[in-house]
């Protein structure tokens, strides 16, 4: 049971996190189906402060500085989506979906030149990357918690606030919901837009590097985020855009991921399954449940729609 939940709650931290990225996003009018990729680009970013710096920097800060990096790239890669979907006005589900692909290359490539500078230039370095994780991890009797449980908790509160008791949260939403509403009343879209994405892209790097480094202390950037960015927009659905509902959901997709974890170690083992089979039940319970739910459905009105001033 201990083990369940250690895995439940570092598997719904994450899921949190980059579903609360896709809300912002999606709240202000612009589909981010990217967050796949800006969880690799996050987390690569992370984990190479922990890899260059790990021996150099107190604890604290060393952790500090590798979240803000994860956040920082985030947020860079995500302008890639808004300037394609908001100032260039493309079809953003084509122009994330690139955006994930694009990120695994860079993901690679960054990670075996970095490698093969390190061993001599030999052209045949892995894309794997190790590094220390103990700052990051702390015991609370026989539970083991990591730092993003406390800071998805805290981010978790600043968003509800934020959304749904704050002027700023208003016009976001606005942007999402009718934005030529939003625009006659002196709100600009564009900006509020380019806002939401930066916001999910903050969120979505932190993600990714809270999807890493936790678990394991070598990571093969050759799987990415093993999807988790994609189970994460279907948290972000079933949890009807709304950041408490999200918390609940991911928890609940959270238990399916755990299963994969702790299958060998419990009376699961006994039913002979393949490892495999555990990891497919969350993405299996999103397309169940999506298409039960799809019907009832409370996107914004919105999202998805280029917004063009000239068109009022």
């Amino acid at each position: 049971m201990f083990l369940l939940i250690k895995f439940t709650l570092l598997y719904a931290v994450v899921l949190m996190l980059v579903a609360l990225g896709g809300m912002f996003s999606e709240r202000s009018g612009v589909i981010n189906i990217a967050l796949e990729g800006i969880m690799a680009i996050g987390g690569l970013a992370g984990v190479f402060v922990l890899a260059l710096c790990g021996d150099s920097l107190p604890s604290g800060v060393l952790v500090a500085v590798s979240i803000l990096a994860s956040a920082v790239a985030g947020i860079l890669y995500s302008l890639l989506l808004g300037f394609s979907a908001i100032t260039l006005k493309a079809d953003q589900t084509i122009g994330g979906t690139a955006l994930n692909m694009l990120a695994a290359a860079v993901a690679i490539v960054a990670v075996k030149a970095f490698n093969n500078s390190s061993a001599a230039g030999n052209g045949a370095a892995s894309a794997k990357l190790s590094y220390s994780n103990k700052a990051f991890i702390y015991k609370i009797g026989p539970l083991t918690i990591n730092i993003f449980l406390i800071i998805g908790i805290i981010i978790l509160i600043v968003s509800y606030v934020f959304l749904f008791k704050t002027k700023w949260g208003l016009r976001l939403r606005a942007c999402g919901e009718h934005p030529q509403a939003a625009d006659s009343v002196g709100i600009n879209v564009y900006q509020w837009r380019y806002t939401g994405v930066m916001i999910s892209g903050a969120l979505g790097g932190i993600g990714g590097f809270a999807y890493i480094v936790p678990s394991v202390t070598t990571w093969n950037f050759e799987v990415g985020v093993a999807g988790a960015g994609f189970l994460a927009l279907a948290v972000m659905i079933f949890g009807q855009w709304k950041p408490f509902n999200i918390a609940g959901a991911a928890v609940f997709f959270a238990v399916f991921r755990s299963l994969a974890n702790i299958a060998d170690s419990t009376v699961l083992a006994n039913l002979g399954l393949s490892k495999n089979i555990y990891s497919m039940m969350p993405f299996i319970a999103s397309m169940i449940i999506l298409a039960f739910t799809s019907k009832n459905s409370q996107a914004p009105k919105a999202e998805g729609i280029p917004y063009d001033k000239g068109a009022r």
